[in-house]
């Protein structure tokens, strides 16, 4: 089911607008824009979760905890928690392109603040500015990458986009936390600038434009919530989300506890490559298999806990673990915004951007109480603290089984 309208195809005063990419009808589709947008989520992503590798050094150099810097992931998902929905409402009518680039020229002034700031509250500020520009981008980039191919090719163009975040995860985390090792953590973040820099010419190149919504066409936000379906995913979405937070941001921390504190960069990797496959499995089946893909990705998350909380002091447990966590995890933010997309309906838009609250809420959520179990019970209770939030997860989406997360979807195709 395709979650825009018709008028896609037209610009607000009805004059015709961007067609879909050559091919696209042919089956086609428009790597060149999709990896694109892919990039734009890898560094949404990385920019969020950079000071996951990087703690110890920033916090030494800002004079403040490991905890304290921690909340730098926090202040990032509470500035797109709290502008994401009244930022997507304000900004409904701009055409895709023109916020896209603004979101990304955001991501690249914040990244150049907190790589020359000495102060911690400019830098919290910086990150802030980062989640602003955050809820910008997330609340337009699932649609954007659907409404650039036919209906049935959806679900693999939102995978190939979505790719960013394990990218992020596995490779781009591990790549700042070396290059913050190596020549200080201030170069990840100029990095991730230049990257940015780059990332604005090729969206300006290869990304077509596409029309903002009509006023008649806009949804109200609280009309979301009683559209059948929507609830549950987003409920889900914030249990697994606060989950994986917990654990993922204090991994240094964790893996130190469990005696691999000089693995961290492997780990991850391990974490990243099992992400991707994941990723990968599920652009292939979403058409058909949403919810069984979506039951057996918690349920790995909940195994992964499990194997985490008794057996840390076993490595080879510990990257099985990792292993079992990554394939778990790397298509949940396809199969959670697919399916609120396909719950919501013509109401899409406004579903996503509502995803996009509770995600970074939970984010904000997950960074908040990691860094209150680390002072308090210490590292080795963040696996179990996953285990107990995965259960609700797993009822959930037990649950929604007409609505929500429903066992095949009319017309699903690849």
């Amino acid at each position: 089911m395709r979650t825009d309208t018709a008028h896609d195809a037209l610009t607000p005063d009805g004059a015709p607008g961007p067609s879909e990419p050559a091919g696209s009808e042919r089956g086609a589709l428009p790597l060149a824009a999709l990896l694109a947008l892919a990039t734009a989520v890898f560094v949404t992503s990385l920019t969020e979760t950079l000071p996951a590798g990087l703690l110890p050094g920033m916090s030494g150099d800002l004079a403040v905890s490991e905890s304290a810097m921690g909340q730098s992931v926090t202040i990032y998902a509470v500035g797109t928690a709290l502008t994401a929905v009244p930022l997507t409402a304000f900004t409904a009518g701009w055409r895709r392109k023109r916020l896209l680039l603004a979101a990304m020229a955001g991501f690249a002034a914040a990244n150049t603040v907190t790589a020359v700031s000495t102060d911690y509250t400019l830098t919290m500020t910086a990150r802030f500015v980062a989640g602003v520009a955050a809820g910008l981008a997330w609340a337009l980039l699932a649609g954007y990458a659907r409404r650039l191919v036919p209906a049935h090719l959806g679900g693999r163009a939102l995978a190939i986009a979505m790719a960013g975040i394990p990218v992020a995860l596995s490779l781009g985390v591990p790549a700042g936390t070396f290059l913050g090792n190596a020549l200080g953590w201030r170069t990840a973040f100029w990095a991730m600038t230049g990257l940015t820099a780059v990332l604005l010419g090729w969206i300006t190149a290869a990304v077509p434009d596409q029309p903002g919504q009509r006023p008649d066409d806009r949804t109200p936000m609280a009309a979301v919530l009683r559209i059948p379906g929507v609830l549950p995913v987003l409920l889900t979405t914030l249990g697994w989300v606060l989950a994986h937070t917990v654990l993922y941001t204090y991994i240094a921390a964790f893996l130190d506890h469990a005696g691999l504190g000089g693995s961290v960069d492997r780990v991850l990797l391990v974490f990243g490559a099992a992400s991707l496959l994941s990723i990968w499995f599920v652009g292939a089946h979403i058409g058909r298999g949403l919810r069984a893909l979506t039951l057996g990705g918690a349920l790995l998350v909940a195994l992964a806990a499990a194997v985490l909380a008794v057996a840390a002091d076993s490595t080879p447990l510990v990257y099985t673990a990792v292993a079992l966590w990554g394939l778990g995890w790397g298509g949940a933010p396809t199969l959670l915004q697919t399916a609120v997309g396909e719950a919501g309906g013509e109401s899409a838009d406004a579903a996503q951007a509502m995803l996009v609250t509770l995600w970074n809420a939970a984010m904000a959520g997950g960074g908040v109480v990691g860094g209150v179990l680390l002072d308090a019970l210490g590292a080795g209770s963040f696996p179990w603290s996953v285990l107990v939030l995965m259960l609700p997860v797993l009822a959930l989406v037990y649950a929604a089984r007409s609505r929500g997360f429903p066992a095949r979807r009319a017309g699903a195709g690849g």
